[in-house]
Protein backbone atom coordinates (compact mmCIF):
# COMPACT_ATOMS: atom_id res chain seq x y z
CA UNK A 1 0.00 0.00 0.00
CA UNK A 2 3.00 2.34 0.36
CA UNK A 3 3.10 5.09 -2.24
CA UNK A 4 6.75 5.19 -3.34
CA UNK A 5 5.96 7.23 -6.44
CA UNK A 6 4.94 10.44 -4.71
CA UNK A 7 8.56 11.27 -3.82
CA UNK A 8 10.27 9.62 -6.75
CA UNK A 9 10.59 6.14 -5.30
CA UNK A 10 11.22 7.10 -1.68
CA UNK A 11 9.22 7.41 1.53
CA UNK A 12 10.39 9.17 4.71
CA UNK A 13 10.77 6.87 7.71
CA UNK A 14 10.53 8.32 11.22
CA UNK A 15 12.40 6.19 13.76
CA UNK A 16 11.09 6.17 17.33
CA UNK A 17 12.49 4.30 20.33
CA UNK A 18 9.91 1.63 21.13
CA UNK A 19 10.38 2.01 24.89
CA UNK A 20 11.14 5.68 25.55
CA UNK A 21 9.02 6.97 22.59
CA UNK A 22 11.81 9.43 21.77
CA UNK A 23 12.13 10.27 18.06
CA UNK A 24 15.64 9.16 17.06
CA UNK A 25 16.06 10.10 13.42
CA UNK A 26 14.49 10.52 10.01
CA UNK A 27 15.65 8.52 7.02
CA UNK A 28 14.37 7.55 3.59
CA UNK A 29 13.46 4.14 2.22
CA UNK A 30 12.89 2.86 -1.26
CA UNK A 31 10.99 -0.37 -1.82
CA UNK A 32 14.13 -2.48 -1.51
CA UNK A 33 15.12 -0.89 1.81
CA UNK A 34 11.57 -1.34 3.06
CA UNK A 35 11.53 -5.03 2.16
CA UNK A 36 14.99 -5.63 3.63
CA UNK A 37 13.90 -4.02 6.89
CA UNK A 38 10.90 -6.32 7.07
CA UNK A 39 13.03 -9.35 6.26
CA UNK A 40 16.00 -8.72 8.59
CA UNK A 41 14.24 -6.65 11.30
CA UNK A 42 17.22 -4.27 11.08
CA UNK A 43 16.24 -0.78 9.92
CA UNK A 44 17.67 -0.19 6.46
CA UNK A 45 17.57 3.03 4.45
CA UNK A 46 18.35 4.29 0.99
CA UNK A 47 21.29 6.69 1.02
CA UNK A 48 20.46 9.61 -1.24
CA UNK A 49 24.06 10.84 -1.23
CA UNK A 50 25.67 7.47 -2.03
CA UNK A 51 22.79 5.99 -4.04
CA UNK A 52 22.92 2.70 -2.17
CA UNK A 53 21.22 0.74 0.56
CA UNK A 54 22.61 1.08 4.07
CA UNK A 55 21.62 -0.72 7.21
CA UNK A 56 21.88 1.59 10.20
CA UNK A 57 24.75 0.32 12.35
CA UNK A 58 26.54 -1.71 9.71
CA UNK A 59 29.77 0.21 10.39
CA UNK A 60 29.22 1.54 13.93
CA UNK A 61 27.44 -1.49 15.39
CA UNK A 62 24.60 0.79 16.56
CA UNK A 63 21.82 -1.13 14.87
CA UNK A 64 18.15 -0.24 15.03
CA UNK A 65 16.11 -3.37 15.71
CA UNK A 66 12.64 -2.95 14.27
CA UNK A 67 9.77 -3.62 16.68
CA UNK A 68 6.85 -2.33 14.61
CA UNK A 69 6.14 -0.41 11.43
CA UNK A 70 3.08 1.67 10.54
CA UNK A 71 2.03 3.72 7.53
CA UNK A 72 0.40 7.12 7.81
CA UNK A 73 -3.05 7.90 6.42
CA UNK A 74 -1.67 8.88 2.99
CA UNK A 75 0.51 5.77 2.71
CA UNK A 76 3.58 7.90 2.01
CA UNK A 77 5.33 8.05 5.41
CA UNK A 78 6.46 5.33 7.81
CA UNK A 79 6.65 5.35 11.60
CA UNK A 80 9.07 2.67 12.76
CA UNK A 81 9.45 1.79 16.41
CA UNK A 82 12.83 0.26 17.12
CA UNK A 83 15.28 -0.71 19.84
CA UNK A 84 18.62 1.09 19.36
CA UNK A 85 21.88 -0.66 20.22
CA UNK A 86 23.56 2.65 21.00
CA UNK A 87 23.65 6.29 19.90
CA UNK A 88 21.65 6.80 16.72
CA UNK A 89 23.38 9.88 15.30
CA UNK A 90 26.72 9.60 13.51
CA UNK A 91 27.96 12.40 15.79
CA UNK A 92 27.60 10.12 18.79
CA UNK A 93 24.45 11.63 20.29
CA UNK A 94 21.40 9.56 21.18
CA UNK A 95 19.24 11.29 18.56
CA UNK A 96 19.88 13.32 15.43
CA UNK A 97 18.59 16.36 17.33
CA UNK A 98 21.16 16.02 20.10
CA UNK A 99 18.57 14.96 22.67
CA UNK A 100 19.08 12.42 25.42
CA UNK A 101 17.15 9.22 24.80
CA UNK A 102 16.03 8.70 28.36
CA UNK A 103 13.09 6.74 29.64
CA UNK A 104 10.42 8.78 31.42
CA UNK A 105 10.08 7.12 34.86
CA UNK A 106 6.34 7.91 34.84
CA UNK A 107 5.88 5.42 31.99
CA UNK A 108 6.97 2.67 34.37
CA UNK A 109 3.76 3.07 36.35
CA UNK A 110 1.83 1.72 33.36
CA UNK A 111 4.27 -1.18 33.02
CA UNK A 112 4.00 -1.88 36.75
CA UNK A 113 0.23 -2.09 36.56
CA UNK A 114 0.50 -4.35 33.50
CA UNK A 115 2.68 -6.63 35.61
CA UNK A 116 0.26 -6.50 38.56
CA UNK A 117 -2.65 -7.33 36.23
CA UNK A 118 -0.74 -10.41 35.03
CA UNK A 119 -0.28 -11.42 38.65
CA UNK A 120 -4.03 -10.99 39.15
CA UNK A 121 -4.77 -13.23 36.18
CA UNK A 122 -2.16 -15.93 36.88
CA UNK A 123 -2.02 -15.80 40.72
CA UNK A 124 1.41 -17.50 40.95
CA UNK A 125 2.34 -19.11 44.25
CA UNK A 126 4.91 -17.31 46.38
CA UNK A 127 4.07 -13.85 45.03
CA UNK A 128 3.37 -11.06 47.54
CA UNK A 129 1.00 -9.48 45.04
CA UNK A 130 -0.91 -12.76 44.77
CA UNK A 131 -1.24 -12.85 48.55
CA UNK A 132 -2.76 -9.36 48.54
CA UNK A 133 -5.38 -10.36 45.98
CA UNK A 134 -6.19 -13.50 47.97
CA UNK A 135 -6.56 -11.51 51.20
CA UNK A 136 -9.36 -9.49 49.60
CA UNK A 137 -10.47 -5.92 49.15
CA UNK A 138 -10.53 -4.91 52.81
CA UNK A 139 -6.91 -5.99 53.34
CA UNK A 140 -5.76 -4.22 50.18
CA UNK A 141 -7.48 -1.00 51.26
CA UNK A 142 -6.00 -1.35 54.74
CA UNK A 143 -2.49 -1.67 53.29
CA UNK A 144 -2.94 1.56 51.33
CA UNK A 145 -3.91 3.31 54.55
CA UNK A 146 -0.99 1.85 56.48
CA UNK A 147 1.54 2.82 53.85
CA UNK A 148 0.03 6.32 53.55
CA UNK A 149 0.45 6.78 57.31
CA UNK A 150 4.06 5.66 57.15
CA UNK A 151 4.68 8.14 54.33
CA UNK A 152 3.17 10.94 56.45
CA UNK A 153 5.40 9.99 59.39
CA UNK A 154 8.51 10.10 57.22
CA UNK A 155 7.45 13.44 55.74
CA UNK A 156 7.12 14.97 59.23
CA UNK A 157 9.90 13.27 61.16
CA UNK A 158 12.01 11.32 58.68
CA UNK A 159 14.29 11.83 55.71
CA UNK A 160 13.52 12.48 52.05
CA UNK A 161 14.99 9.08 51.20
CA UNK A 162 12.60 7.33 53.59
CA UNK A 163 9.69 9.42 52.33
CA UNK A 164 10.39 8.26 48.77
CA UNK A 165 10.65 4.66 50.01
CA UNK A 166 7.36 4.71 51.93
CA UNK A 167 5.62 6.74 49.22
CA UNK A 168 6.62 4.06 46.72
CA UNK A 169 5.11 1.39 48.97
CA UNK A 170 1.90 3.41 49.16
CA UNK A 171 1.73 3.84 45.38
CA UNK A 172 2.35 0.15 44.75
CA UNK A 173 -0.44 -0.89 47.10
CA UNK A 174 -2.75 1.73 45.58
CA UNK A 175 -2.15 0.25 42.11
CA UNK A 176 -2.93 -3.23 43.47
CA UNK A 177 -6.17 -1.86 44.91
CA UNK A 178 -7.06 -0.15 41.62
CA UNK A 179 -6.40 -3.40 39.74
CA UNK A 180 -8.74 -5.30 42.04
CA UNK A 181 -11.48 -2.77 41.19
CA UNK A 182 -10.86 -2.96 37.44
CA UNK A 183 -9.32 0.51 37.37
CA UNK A 184 -6.01 1.83 36.03
CA UNK A 185 -3.48 4.36 37.25
CA UNK A 186 -4.29 6.21 34.02
CA UNK A 187 -7.80 6.76 35.38
CA UNK A 188 -6.30 8.82 38.20
CA UNK A 189 -4.14 10.72 35.73
CA UNK A 190 -7.20 11.54 33.61
CA UNK A 191 -9.08 12.76 36.67
CA UNK A 192 -6.20 15.04 37.65
CA UNK A 193 -6.02 16.27 34.06
CA UNK A 194 -9.71 17.22 34.18
CA UNK A 195 -9.20 18.99 37.50
CA UNK A 196 -6.35 21.01 36.00
CA UNK A 197 -8.90 22.81 33.81
CA UNK A 198 -9.59 26.25 35.38
CA UNK A 199 -13.30 25.67 34.73
CA UNK A 200 -13.37 22.43 36.70
CA UNK A 201 -15.84 22.42 39.54
CA UNK A 202 -15.57 20.05 42.48
CA UNK A 203 -18.35 17.45 42.59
Amino acid sequence: MLDFEKMGGLVPAIIQDSETKTVLMLGFMNKEAYEKTLETKLVTFWSRSRNTLWTKGETSGNYLHMVSMAEDCDHDTLLIQARPDGPTCHTGTDTCWGEKNERNPLLFLTELQDFIERRHEEMPEGSYTTSLFRDGLNRMAQKVGEEALEAVIEAVNGTNERLVYEGSDMLYHLIVLLTSKGLRIEDLARELQVRHDPNWKKH
